[in-house]
């Protein structure tokens, strides 16, 4: 579903003219078409969500490069890409919310808790990896 949403945002940035957003929704979709060829199947909303989460972590290295080289073009372009990209992933939990998850994840996986702490940073990530950074979810775990 994102996906069309992308390809149906692409057709209409080509017919309004808007070349930045063209330029990256093409690229996005190159890189989800990249995994699809590498899974050699379609990739759900979850996996397409994920690819445009690597984008914008490249784009925010980026973004931190630019600023540290005073190329304020650069700046000025990578700052696009992410408000076009950040439109299409769905809004990240608050920290209140992400707290709550977390300690719904913790309470459920007692055990594995009590026997090594930090195996639940991978259960929270991979229930969460949606819905917030992954960066956010260790620090909360506070590991």
């Amino acid at each position: 579903m994102l996906k069309q949403k992308l390809q149906q945002d692409q057709i209409n940035a080509l017919k309004t003219g808007q070349k930045e957003k063209l330029a990256v929704i093409r690229y996005v979709l190159a890189k989800i078409k990249n995994k699809e060829i590498e899974k050699q199947s379609q990739l759900n909303d979850e996996e397409t969500i994920a690819v445009m989460r690597k984008i914008l972590k490249e784009l925010e290295e980026t973004l931190v490069a630019a600023k540290n080289n005073q190329r304020q073009e650069l700046v000025e372009k990578t700052n696009q890409e992410i408000e076009i990209i950040s439109s299409y992933l769905p809004q990240e939990l608050s920290d209140e919310q992400l707290k709550e998850e977390v300690e719904k994840i913790i309470k459920t996986n007692q055990e594995i808790y009590q026997k090594n702490p930090k195996a639940i940073i991978g259960l929270c990530v991979k229930a969460l990896k949606t819905k917030a950074n992954p960066q956010r979810i260790i620090k909360i775990l506070g590991l």
